[in-house]
């Protein structure tokens, strides 16, 4: 196809893809820490508003800011802060930054078997388990049995949030087992007396999650709504949607306002995650 036609056809698909946003049409792609709420919102907010539609898919963090750059999806979820190459990438696309929405927050938990009687690993415990250099449960108050380890696939933003937060940047052990999405870390280590993963709160049927102190001997703290508020609770984080500033109108910004609405804010308690402080809503 000759360039220029070529040319065409991409500012026909861009033109109809700006065009089906403002009428009423919204795609939303990426984290799968937050594709539950996603969906829980859309569905609330189709309830409520019969004119709009809302799609919503996962795939991780990574491919929701892929799809952003490609101008495939209107609103990006993500687990993690953008990154300054994702940011080049969405200038180059569509000459602005990507506007930046705080939506939600996340108490990041450590999940084991109901059955593991460990109760509370410290920070450097976690990361001496998920790089390897702990193996055996009894190595930390358990039970003599080999540490079986669960995680991410690398495109994800809890993938990532974990190992620069958790790990200090240090590779997972080559043993870890790499799960498709959070649903399924869960669902193996609710299955493995000797597994461990990690996950958004919103994720816990089936296992258990631990308490998680900042250093040996100092108190184990609960990934609770309150802990995570006052920043007691390590491995915090805030979750996030990313946008093409072109698209920042109409229906489009009359849901993002909607989500950090009190309506919107109540579906992520709803769901178990932790609303957002009314001084970040605005």
């Amino acid at each position: 196809m000759p360039t220029t036609l070529k040319k065409l056809g991409t500012l026909a698909a861009l033109v109809a893809f700006a065009v089906s946003a403002s009428a009423g049409n919204i795609t939303v792609k990426g984290s799968d820490t937050l594709v539950i709420l996603a969906q829980k919102w859309a569905e609330v907010y189709m309830g409520e508003n019969s004119e709009t539609k809302i799609q919503v898919t996962g795939g991780g963090t990574g491919t929701g800011f892929a799809a952003l750059q490609n101008r495939t999806t209107d609103l990006c979820n993500a687990s993690r802060k953008i990154r300054a190459t994702e940011i080049a990438a969405c200038v180059k696309a569509f000459d602005k930054r990507p506007t930046e929405y705080k939506v939600a927050l996340d108490g990041l938990s450590v999940y084991i078997a109901e059955s593991n009687p460990v109760k509370q690993l410290s920070m450097a415990q976690l990361e001496g388990i998920f790089t390897g250099k702990i193996r055996n449960w009894k190595e930390v108050g358990g039970p003599e049995a080999p540490i079986t380890i669960y995680s991410r696939e690398n495109s994800s933003g809890t993938y990532e949030f974990f190992k620069e937060q958790v790990l200090k940047g240090k590779d997972f052990a080559a043993s870890a087992q790499t799960m498709p999405g959070t649903a399924a870390v869960l669902q193996a280590v609710a299955k493995d007396k000797n597994g461990i993963g990690y996950g958004g709160a919103a994720y816990g049927a089936g296992a258990k999650h631990i308490n998680v102190s900042r250093e040996e001997g100092s108190a184990a703290v609960e990934p609770t709504e309150e802990n995570v508020l006052n920043q007691t609770y390590p491995i915090w984080r805030h979750l996030f949607i990313y946008l093409n500033p072109e698209l920042e109108k109409g229906e489009v910004a009359k849901y993002l306002k909607w989500i950090r609405s009190e309506n919107g804010q109540k579906v992520v308690k709803d769901v178990g995650y932790y609303p957002l402080p009314k001084n970040l809503r605005e």
